[in-house]
């Protein structure tokens, strides 16, 4: 399997003549992670908040990891 690309390992980078490339800062952009659920920390902060805002009211200790 070592073999799989020795016909192409040691052909020259092709370099486009009509396009420059792209900068660094736009390349690492493309690869940046994206909120797919916007909102989504914002409701799970609310959650927390009404969970211990009820824990609270009862003067009960909210369970270890809540409002972190």
């Amino acid at each position: 399997m070592e073999d799989d690309y020795e016909d192409i390992i040691a052909l020259p980078h092709h370099v486009s003549r009509q396009h420059r490339p792209m900068p660094l800062a736009d390349r690492a952009a493309q690869f940046a992670p994206f909120a797919a659920l916007t909102g989504y920390e914002e409701a799970v902060q609310m959650a927390d908040d009404a969970f211990v805002a009820k824990m609270e009211e009862k003067n009960e200790e909210p369970l270890d990891g809540a409002n972190l």
